[in-house]
């Protein structure tokens, strides 16, 4: 407690701003470093080109509550409106993912400030406990198995043969078969072998882009349908196609061999957390306010059976961080897009159908994780196209509105 204050990173252009005037487009930052996401939402600034926008992108304060985010960006907005004299400019907010979590609860939660909503491939429900906890990765393996069907009994068939290794305590043969800088010798070894396994095909359903991207990782063109399911299945075994296909931690070729717990870090997302301090901040929100159960088990999924139950995660985050909750959810009010992609295995964890004529779902049959926030590229699918014109349609008439209501 106390006065104290710190510094707090934005970025904010004013290029295609009509000053004191145009609406603010400002992006509720996520669990990590700003650039990262302004780099990878060049639909916003689109957009502001368009309709006059300033531009804000904040960053989210490591280890701080939802609360304290949406708090700091409520303050942020107030002063910066009052410094550039745009005290009648209305605010959008936007976000992708946590993000885009973060966007809705902005609306709800300072509707005074914030007069409309983007929120891209969030997923609402399934972090507020609700829903099956075998959905996400059983949309992961849908989006392998529609592009061809041998491929989810590929993937599934090989982490059964590894099963039957680490059985049989076939060590030696593990660490030859994925490349790995140690020999495994214990049941631990193997759950982070299989976490890592688990968590690259993970990325690559998210950032299955129409294109090849940095974000996130680096992904091949089209990582899914050209190289993922063509590595799986041309391979001479069903481990060493596993570990090619998996072979994106090695997309620069420099590693000589895979350290499992330098690759992967286990936490309370058992989608992953990334690495460095961002994976920190993240384990810090899962185990605090994002609730993240979700479990695989070979039957419904193509992956290894890896549970991660309520109790579970109540144990990691109690020895890991002291302590243990979640944020209670909220109704939404009006004035907020929910897009999401087919392709993404966080979309069914999100809201799929308009709740009402402010509250509006938009599905995009091609898209992955918050593929519409990215920029135009000549191989966006027209899915995409269409969802973010209807997104400046509706955003365009949010502001008119709220400039109405303002006078």
């Amino acid at each position: 407690l106390g006065n104290g204050t710190y510094d707090q990173r934005y970025l904010i252009t004013d290029q295609y701003w009509k000053k004191g005037n145009g609406p603010i487009f400002f992006y509720t930052g996520n669990e990590g470093d700003t650039w990262e996401f302004a780099l990878n939402s060049g639909f916003i600034t689109e957009l502001a080109a368009e309709q006059g926008a300033l531009v804000i992108f904040a960053e989210h304060v490591g280890l701080l509550t939802v609360e304290q985010a949406l708090a700091d960006y409520a303050v942020m907005i107030t002063e910066l409106k009052k410094e550039l004299g745009a005290q009648k400019c209305p605010v959008i907010v936007f976000g992708g993912s946590y993000g885009g979590m973060l966007s809705v609860y902005m609306r709800i939660r300072y509707p005074n400030i914030v007069a409309g909503a983007l929120a891209a491939s969030a997923p609402i429900l399934s972090t507020a406990g609700l829903g099956d906890s075998r959905q996400f990765f059983r949309d992961v393996t849908t989006d392998f198995e529609k592009f061809n069907p041998a491929c989810k009994d590929a993937v599934q068939g090989a982490f059964q043969t590894l099963n039957t290794l680490a059985q049989q305590k076939d060590y030696r043969r593990i660490q030859s078969a994925f490349s790995l800088c140690k020999t495994p010798s214990t049941p631990k070894d193997i759950h982070q072998l299989n976490g890592l396994l688990r968590n690259a095909f993970t990325m690559m359903a998210m950032l299955d882009y129409p294109y090849s991207t940095h974000f996130m990782g680096s992904i091949p063109c089209q990582g899914l349908g050209l190289v993922a399911c063509e590595t799986m299945l041309n391979g001479t075994d069903l481990m060493s196609a596993l570990r090619d296909t998996v072979g994106m931690y090695n997309s620069t070729g420099q590693l000589t061999c895979y350290d499992l717990y330098s690759l992967y870090v286990e936490c309370a997302d058992p989608t992953g957390c990334g690495l460095g301090f961002d994976s920190y901040a993240w384990d810090y929100q899962a185990c605090t306010e994002i609730e993240m159960c979700y479990e695989s088990n070979n039957v419904t999924d193509m992956f290894p059976p890896m549970t991660f139950t309520e109790q579970q995660r109540e144990q990691y985050c109690s020895k890991r961080w002291g302590w243990c909750r979640v944020q209670g959810g909220s109704t939404c009010l009006c004035n907020i897009i929910f897009s999401n992609g087919d392709r993404d295995p966080w979309a069914n964890g999100g809201i799929r159908k308009s709740l009402s004529p402010s509250l509006i779902a938009i599905n995009i049959p091609e898209g992955a994780h918050h593929l519409d926030l990215r920029e135009s590229n000549p191989a966006d699918p027209e899915s995409v196209i269409v969802a973010r014109k209807e997104e400046s349609e509706i955003i365009a008439q949010w502001v008119k509105a709220a400039r109405k209501k303002s006078s």
